[in-house]
């Protein structure tokens, strides 16, 4: 094994994803599947999950599918206890799962209000809950890497509810990543920039797509193969066993340019 194979496989160790059958997550728990780790997908959609499962078995790797979600502390112990009795122990969690809306900020009702403050804030608070018992209980290392959002740092896609959602994300990592250092449990959040995901999609318009490229200097959406790369960072024991409390921004320097 090479250096960099030392700094960055992931062989034996076991990745729970979470929204794992949409996009960017997808692409994410293949790319962990390629570095050695197991993954286990989790969502609802087994037919998107058994896509990516299908390229991950091409490329030799190994994942199995778990339909749940994050809107009870009860699925996700199930998740814990099945994956455990399956694959003996988890060592990373992905949370990303995420739902979006672009309604005006003066019709957001408190239906939508309540739907995406709780997938996207509550469900990542239950499953840092969740996964942190077990991480503390069991004395495990772990890695946990929380899906924030560009729009969770800056107020750019008139996104609002979803917006604060991920501003909340990112103040919960830091919080935790200092809360279980010592515990050898680092909290991370990776923040994807401009992709085209299910959620852009739904909220960008050709006028608003030309605006953010024009503010981006790479001139382009990100691929989601692009967050494999800071995903396997974050997740290796060794490579980024002293990142902790970061936000890892992925946007083709968005970010680095004036709103």
């Amino acid at each position: 094994m090479s250096y960099l194979d030392s700094l960055f496989d992931l062989k034996g160790k076991v990745a729970v994803v979470i929204g794992g059958t949409g996009e960017l997550c997808g692409h994410m728990a293949i790319g962990l599947a390629r570095a050695g780790a197991e993954v286990v997908l989790v969502g609802r959609n087994e037919k998107k999950a058994n896509e990516k499962l299908s390229v991950i078995a091409d490329t030799d790797g190994s994942g199995y599918f778990l339909k749940g979600d994050v809107a009870t502390r009860d699925s996700l112990n199930s998740i814990i206890l099945e994956v455990t009795k399956k694959s003996g122990a988890i060592d990373i969690l992905i949370n990303g799962a995420g739902i979006n809306s672009p309604t005006p900020f003066l019709d957001i009702t408190e239906e939508e209000l309540s739907s995406i403050m709780d997938i996207n804030f509550a469900g990542t608070v239950r499953a840092c809950q969740a996964f942190g018992h077990y991480f503390l209980r069991e004395k495990r290392p772990g890695s946990i890497i929380n899906l924030g959002s560009i729009s969770g740092l800056n107020p750019l896609s008139r996104v609002f509810t979803y917006s604060a959602s991920k501003a909340a994300v990112h103040n919960l990592s830091k919080n935790l990543a200092r809360e279980w250092a010592e515990d050898g449990i680092r909290v991370n959040t990776l923040v994807p920039g401009f992709f085209p995901a299910e959620q852009n999609r739904k909220v960008l318009d050709a006028s608003r797509v030309a605006q953010i490229l024009g503010k981006t200097p790479s001139n382009r959406f990100g691929d989601p193969d692009e967050l494999i790369g800071a995903t396997v960072l974050l997740a290796s024991e060794k490579a980024g066993r002293f990142i902790t409390g970061h936000e890892l921004v992925v946007d083709g320097g968005f970010n680095s340019m004036s709103i």
